[in-house]
């Protein structure tokens, strides 16, 4: 998930842990929320030590932890202005609130990027397991839409007190927690229930899309010589939506020479375009040709980034006489029959 929707769970949990009497240990929950992405900054160390890497040390059990014992002694400080009892405010036993906080809100964004098909590994240094459910996507054009929302209206009832009513941010936050808990209840149940029929059918993944009710279940295997992948669509409450569609295509380089048939367009054309397109080289990919006179025209489109019924991909057209092919890379609507 996006920096700023961490943010925001970890305000939410914490408001929903604390209570609206303590805003400064919200605030502190909040801030640990967002900080397991300052390892961005490490990207030139990580280089020579891969600890560091995104979603390495600072993305674990024993990194949230370390972060949230230095802001237990450096964040009170921060807050003591606002904290009532100052300087008692900065006692031992404020302190290990304001520990128990960012250990909270570091350990929620631990979890939410796990929730994602994004994998954290949460015991590094001491083991390389990961750990992934794969029931949302990392980056949500819808999530973050809410997420910018949520923000403005926040930022906007706190910044003004005396036209905004306490009883009115507690009531804000209440229905925002109820909408976000709602959110991750919906993701969880589509997971399990795609998760099922992926047992069931035979297939090797469930993938998430920005619509919390569909999913994809995919098979997909890939050797030096050929590329195989089915799929079908799956959505929460009515079982699969799409026949399923199946392809094998020839990892034949390009070359020159006739092309008679659309499956053989497909093949001609596999090599020059999926390198053309990182998004289709680095996600389950599809690819459709037809006839059009003496060229085929051919369509690959990702399956795993598809949104609002759009998908990154690369169209071509093949000469059906020399084989020649000229593809351009473009964010495009698949064929109504790939179910996206």
């Amino acid at each position: 998930m996006d920096l700023f929707t961490h943010v925001i769970f970890a305000y939410l949990l914490s408001f929903v842990l604390w209570g609206p009497a303590y805003p400064w240990y919200i605030a502190a929950g909040a801030m640990a929320g967002g900080l397991p992405d300052s390892d961005v900054l490490f990207y030139p160390l990580s280089k020579r030590f891969p600890i560091l890497r995104h979603h390495g040390i600072t993305h674990s059990i024993l990194g949230t932890t370390c972060v949230a014992a230095v802001g237990s002694v450096l964040v009170p400080h921060i807050f003591a202005p606002f904290i009532p009892g100052t300087p008692t405010a900065l006692a031992p036993e404020y302190t290990l609130r304001f520990f128990v906080a960012m250990e909270i809100g570091g350990l929620s964004h631990v979890f939410l990027d796990g929730f994602t098909h994004f994998a954290v590994p949460p015991f590094i240094p001491f083991s390389n397991h990961e750990f992934k459910l794969e029931a949302d996507r990392a980056i949500n054009f819808g999530m973050t839409i809410l997420t910018v929302v949520t923000m403005a209206t926040l930022i906007y009832e706190n910044r003004n007190p005396s036209i905004i009513p306490v009883s009115l941010w507690v009531d804000t936050a209440w229905v925002l927690t109820a909408i976000y808990g709602g959110y991750l209840l919906v993701r969880a149940l589509g997971r399990w229930r795609a998760g099922a029929e992926r047992k069931k059918d035979g297939y090797a993944a469930v993938i998430p899309t920005g619509n919390p009710f569909v999913w994809f279940l995919v098979d997909e295997k890939i050797t030096p010589e050929l590329y195989h992948i089915r799929y079908r669509k799956f959505v929460l409450g009515r079982g699969f939506a799409t026949p399923e569609r199946v392809l094998d295509v020839k990892k034949s380089p390009q070359g020159t020479g006739p092309v008679r048939t659309a499956q053989e367009a497909l093949d001609r054309s596999y090599s020059s375009i999926v390198e053309k397109n990182r998004f289709l080289h680095d996600s389950y990919h599809f690819g459709e040709a037809e006839a059009k006179g003496d060229t085929f025209e051919v369509v690959w489109y990702s399956i795993e980034f598809a949104m609002f019924g759009r998908a990154p991909g690369v169209t071509a057209k093949v000469d059906a006489t020399t084989g020649k092919v000229e593809a351009r890379s473009k964010f495009l609507r698949p064929p109504t029959a790939s179910g996206i």
